[in-house]
């Protein structure tokens, strides 16, 4: 198809259009300033701002770079209402204290935050609380033309609401989890591999004697990962305890909670997994505190390597999950699916094993036993 190009004088191959501008309006700059200045129509300006795919990326490069040189800010409330989007998407995180100012999420919102930028959309950032979610105001960002489409951060089995999303009217899209109560789009982290990973360390090393700091079981992914600690160690000849296992809630108190729990009833436990980098860091904190060293005594391992896992002491151990890109990926499929995509979003990003500080051999291992973990 011909690209709605415009013909243009010849320019150097350096030269920034915007920079050759005879003239800096005080009034504010309009569609039209900006089509002299980038020496095309005013209707091409708009088919940029609209992400139109008969512009060619040259000149969506040069008409842009205008636009920024001259500080134009376009009708945002206008392109909606003559178009049939607003390129605007929500990024729902969960009803948590804090939740805003959580690694694990910011990870996630940089990487979409990035992404959107890039293609021309804004975003919207919500709190999925109780009365937002009772009023359907989640329903009321599209019926009312405020969104395109709502990635979902932090959702979990318990989350009704998540049912009332569907491709065609009310586009969304689970980032970083796979709920069973909906079945919806997703982008996600491989938890799976990244547990395969830890348990075939951790049983290399020797450990047998593992406690398991997991996160709530109505959320898919620590699912996975305990049914991966558990096959692994049964393969290994160790039979699963219940109380070998505690809920550490993500959180670096919860790791040391579910920590002492695990101690009390097995206090010759030699390593711990635990399902966030938080909680391992929590977990590693009350050890410290009880006068065992990490990882003499006891190995920790985390899941998610954020950027303090490298910086505290001992350093963490722990898989690295592609948050970022996790993030930019959804953005793009949600994207798509707002555009007309009919194909279900099933991505998976995987993942790999950060070796760091805080694990070393089992006491009295035998190497030979690491032939179990094959």
């Amino acid at each position: 198809m011909r690209q709605a190009d415009e013909p243009n004088p010849p320019v150097r191959a350096d030269a920034d259009p915007a920079e050759d501008v005879g003239f800096r309006p005080k009034r504010a700059v309009n569609l039209r300033d900006v089509a002299s200045a980038a020496s095309v129509s005013v209707a091409t300006v708009s088919m940029v701002l609209n992400n139109n795919p008969r512009i060619s990326r040259a000149t969506h490069t040069r008409v842009q770079r205008v636009m920024e040189k001259l500080g134009y800010q376009p009708n945002r409330l206008a392109q909606s209402l003559s178009s049939k989007y607003t390129n605007v998407l929500a990024v729902f995180l969960p009803d948590l204290r804090h939740a805003f100012a959580d690694a694990y999420f910011g990870e996630l919102i940089s990487g979409i935050c990035d992404r959107a930028n890039r293609l021309g959309y804004k975003i919207m950032l919500e709190q999925a609380k109780p009365a937002f979610i009772k009023e359907r105001k989640h329903l009321e960002l599209f019926d009312r033309r405020f969104v395109d489409g709502i990635l979902l951060l932090g959702t979990h089995d318990l989350h009704e609401h998540l049912k009332d999303f569907d491709p065609t009217t009310y586009p969304a899209l689970v980032v970083d989890n796979n709920p069973v109560v909906a079945d919806l789009d997703y982008v996600m982290c491989d938890y799976e591999s990244g547990a395969v990973q830890v348990l075939n360390y951790l049983i290399q090393l020797g450990h047998r004697k593992i406690g398991l700091i997991t996160g709530a079981a109505e959320i898919s992914t620590a699912r996975t990962v305990r049914k991966v600690y558990e096959s692994k160690l049964n393969q290994a000849g160790v039979e699963i305890i219940d109380t070998m296992i505690a809920d550490g809630k993500f959180t670096e108190e919860g790791g040391a909670d579910a920590c002492r729990q695990i101690l009390h009833h097995h206090p010759d436990m030699s390593a711990f997994m635990a399902g966030n980098d938080k909680m391992a860091i929590g977990a590693m904190h009350l050890l410290h505190r009880m006068g065992k060293d990490v990882p003499k005594d006891i190995s920790v391992i985390g899941f998610d390597d954020l950027h303090h896992a490298a910086f505290v002491n001992p350093s963490l151990t722990t898989v690295h999950l592609p948050l970022d890109q996790v993030g930019a990926m959804a953005t793009d499929r949600l994207i798509e699916r707002i555009h007309g995509r009919r194909e279900p979003v099933r991505e998976l990003l995987s993942t790999h094993l950060v070796v760091r500080d805080s694990t070393a051999m089992a006491r009295n291992s035998v190497r030979g036993e690491s032939e179990s973990a094959d």
